[in-house]
């Protein structure tokens, strides 16, 4: 069940895109395994946790890739598999929130998409970001220029 503020931030999110709405619900999943009310195998796991998440809260999602929507049902979920996936779920790790893990995940989902898929979001990105956002972008490159080593290439 999302938390009331998830649910909140999701609905002042309702005029953006899904993907946004449903960010909220990923950034609460992710929060949870950091937290340690339960664990993930992997980042991939915990982000799927939140999209699901947020289609069960009305979050206009596609379907998981190869997986047909589900047929909408008013039972009750069971109690007995429920139980059992919480209880597998809190056997996991907590390292499948951690910084290192969802960069990975972010660079090899990135890479799936193509280069031209990638400038297109970071031009987009940058019209989107304002005057504000470029200068402390720019300013935070430089930093990080200054602190790279050298290229010996």
């Amino acid at each position: 069940m999302p938390e009331k503020i998830t649910t909140r931030q999701a609905q002042e999110a309702k005029s953006k895109s899904p993907s946004t709405q449903a960010g909220e619900y990923v950034r609460e999943e992710i929060e949870h395994v950091r937290q340690g009310k339960h664990g993930a195998r992997s980042a991939k796991q915990a982000i799927a946790i939140g999209l699901s998440k947020a289609r069960r809260a009305g979050v206009k999602l596609p379907p998981p890739p190869r997986k047909k929507a589900p047929k909408a049902t008013n039972r009750k979920p069971d109690p007995t598999r429920s139980r059992a996936t919480r209880r597998a779920l809190e056997r996991e790790g907590t390292a499948a929130a951690s910084h290192e893990a969802l960069s990975r995940q972010a660079r090899s989902s990135a890479q799936r998409r193509g280069s031209a898929n990638r400038r297109r979001a970071a031009r987009k990105a940058v019209r989107t970001k304002g005057a504000a956002g470029r200068h402390k972008a720019a300013v935070k490159a430089a930093r990080t220029r200054a602190e790279a080593p050298p290229d010996t290439t």
